[in-house]
């Protein structure tokens, strides 16, 4: 599924390559993927309440704002964060198909296999680094440099809870493209020895 694929409403399905024991994990996924848009939707809806009253109270109050940008960021990474999953169940990243309809079946399931292989490494090491960086904001008590100086373990929670899902979900299509291959180049080799 491409990006041209993402509709309104879309939502993701269960691979048929995947294998049987993962079942019931891709549904507790398409679950948690669901909760995540949830409060992804309600985070920036509160960011964009923020900032408008920020802009409001600016130019009505001369107030200062310093607080309401840190919030509205904070919103906004956690629901960049949070909802990756969820897009990346609908395989809704940016991809580049430009060789997919030049090969063959085992091929693309190989380039596939592949590419799952090195999303899901990158994923699992950017989660690890993630949670290395929520341990020591919380354990340091590191804040922002504003004045407010909310804890930074707020937006480096977010970001490593995001990126976990993201390499849970990563993990997932991984099984799948590894199951689908099978067939395929049993196919092919016999193909090849006819």
């Amino acid at each position: 599924m491409g990006a041209h694929d993402l509709t309104p409403g879309a939502q993701a399905r269960l691979d048929p390559a995947l294998p049987a024991v993962l079942r019931p994990l891709a549904r507790l996924m398409r679950v948690v993927n669901r909760v995540m848009v949830g409060l992804g939707m309600l985070a920036l809806l509160a960011a964009s309440l923020i900032l408008t009253s920020s802009v409001a109270s600016r130019y009505f109050f001369k107030a200062s704002t310093d607080w309401q940008d840190e919030a509205s960021v904070f919103c906004l990474v956690g629901t960049t964060f949070l909802c990756s999953a969820f897009l990346q169940s609908l395989r809704g990243h940016v991809g580049i198909e430009a060789v997919v309809g030049l090969l063959p079946d085992w091929a693309n399931r190989v380039r596939q296999l592949l590419v799952d292989l090195m999303c899901t490494l990158f994923c699992a090491f950017f989660a690890w680094k993630s949670w290395a960086l929520f341990h020591e904001a919380w354990v340091d008590g590191q804040t922002t440099s504003s004045s407010w100086a909310p804890p930074l373990w707020i937006p480096y929670g977010l970001m490593s809870l995001g990126m976990t899902l993201v390499t849970v979900q990563m993990l997932l299509q991984l099984a799948a493209s590894a199951n689908a291959l099978r067939p395929a180049v049993a196919r092919s080799l016999k193909e090849v020895a006819a």
